[in-house]
């Protein structure tokens, strides 16, 4: 509210302020008429005040600060309101204009900018496995590896040449007169068992010169080699899941186990790779991808416990090779 316009409440205490300056001096009139006298319990004329009203009207409502203009301010009167009808049509017309013209002057903010576009970083595509590294050997000894499938046995193999030899160990063939082998490629094919030799757990399988041609021999290293905690890596079906590697360290070198037929003690190779049932004869590789031993047996908790606990035994690739020429002469 300006505050020229004073207090706006006018009650019957209400005296107005000088006249301007300017105006006119009041006409002579007839001299002022004598107050009537009070109505009974009511005060006297001119000692009413607003709160007297109040308590005496109820619904008493002081009068709105446009109304109440200060003496000597001129005050327009208002024009004539417009017919309600009329009035809340403008109303809602010009509000529906108002907010069709928010609404183009938003879409034409928002069309006029394009939205920034999304980037996500993608890292470049790492270098080629080195030489030495897991991630090598695997790729070089995949190929040679090959799921055995004798009867109702399972297990692994690899190949050790290019005329079709395949080495496992002798208790997944036991008694087999059908043997064949799942190729990394998944082609299966027939074998047929040359030699066998129960007391080392070791057999010698063959394959035609035609299925030899999708055999990719491994290269055979020196298990006198190796140290305790060098890498190496298992391959084979483990559970019938071909082409499975698991990685781990040489745990020993020269543990003694028993396993063959003799069920005598022999010495292994102890690794912490995952071998599990179906790995049996499969290749124990270095990180260079050289075999360095075979895949035979696991140490368990029990007859009803068969799985992995991080013990599992190799038979060394020096007297693999010894055995194996043996077999194949």
């Amino acid at each position: 509210m300006p505050p020229h316009l004073g207090n706006p409440f006018r009650g019957p205490d209400y005296i107005p302020g000088p006249p301007p300056a300017n105006a006119a001096p009041p006409a002579p009139g007839p001299p002022p008429a004598k107050a009537a006298p009070a109505a009974p319990g009511l005060p006297p004329s001119g000692s009413v005040t607003p709160a007297t009203v109040r308590e005496r009207i109820p619904s008493f409502v002081p009068s709105s600060p446009a109304a109440a203009p200060q003496a000597g301010v001129t005050v327009t009167p208002p024009a004539a309101r417009p017919r309600t009808g009329r009035r809340r049509a403008g109303v809602v017309i010009g509000t529906l204009a108002l907010s069709i013209a928010a609404g183009g002057l938003a879409g034409a903010v928002t069309g006029s900018r394009d939205p920034a576009p999304i980037d996500l970083p993608q890292a470049a595509a790492p270098p080629a496995a080195a030489q030495g590294s897991i991630t090598a050997a695997a790729a070089s000894v995949l190929p040679g590896v090959v799921s055995v499938r004798a009867g109702r046995a399972t297990g692994s193999g690899f190949a050790i040449d290019q005329q079709g030899h395949v080495v496992t160990n002798a208790h997944v063939v036991e008694g087999a007169s059908d043997v064949s082998l799942v190729l990394s490629n998944g082609r299966t094919v027939d074998a047929r068992v040359i030699g066998a030799d129960e007391d080392n757990d070791l057999a010698v399988l063959q394959v035609s010169t035609a299925d030899a041609a999708g055999l990719r021999a491994l290269t055979l290293g020196r298990s006198a080699q190796l140290r305790v905690g060098d890498p190496v890596l298992a391959v084979g079906s483990p559970l019938g899941l071909e082409g499975t590697v698991t990685a781990g360290i040489v745990s020993a070198v020269d543990r003694q186990a028993r396993f063959g037929d003799n069920n005598t003690r022999q010495s292994a190779i102890q690794t912490d790779a995952a071998i599990n049932p179906g790995n049996s004869g499969g290749p124990l590789v270095n990180t260079a991808g050289q075999v360095v031993g075979v895949n035979t047996a696991i140490a368990t908790l029990g007859t009803t416990r068969a799985g992995n606990i991080g013990i599992g035994f190799a038979i060394p690739v020096d007297r693999m090779t010894t055995i194996v020429k043996s077999l194949l002469d």
